[in-house]
């Protein structure tokens, strides 16, 4: 299944959990979401326990996860951040 990615939230929300979040080593932390980026800063990574994201360069972007269930928990999550900080 292909998920479509809104590119402006989910930078919007990198950004927020980067600025709400609380740091741990190179990884931020947010109502359960954990951001981080790869050593050049191309990659962004947003995950939860159940699903993974990878976002790089051009717009591509890959998710992990096992169920739809866990995808649209997740996507609220996202959701959630955006709009509440």
């Amino acid at each position: 299944m292909r998920n479509e990615l809104d590119s402006k939230l989910l930078l919007r929300v990198f950004d927020k959990i980067r600025q709400s979040g609380e740091k741990r080593d190179d990884k931020y932390f947010l109502n359960g979401i954990t951001a981080f980026t790869d050593l050049d800063g191309y990659t962004l990574f947003i995950e939860d326990s159940k699903v993974k994201l990878q976002y790089g360069f051009h717009n591509q972007y890959h998710y992990d996860y096992e169920s739809n269930d866990d995808y649209e928990k997740f996507e609220k999550k996202l959701k959630e951040i955006d709009s509440g900080y």
